[in-house]
């Protein structure tokens, strides 16, 4: 029961990641970046944003 809780909660977050990613990326389409960082070196940096800030949950929830 417990490996198919994990199994769903992974499917669901990596669902809402992929789904927050693709409208920042979408954002950042019509957004004025310099040219330096245009196309993969935002993805990048955007990408390390979103780790930093998820690392934040990983003490909320003690099973």
């Amino acid at each position: 029961m417990q490996s198919a809780l994990y199994g769903f909660s992974a499917a669901v977050g990596f669902s809402f990641v992929m789904v927050l990613f693709a409208s920042i990326r979408e954002r950042l389409a019509a957004a004025d970046i310099p040219a330096p960082f245009r196309g993969n070196a935002i993805a990048l940096v955007t990408a390390g944003l979103m780790s930093l800030a998820f690392m934040g949950f990983s003490g909320l929830v003690k099973l």
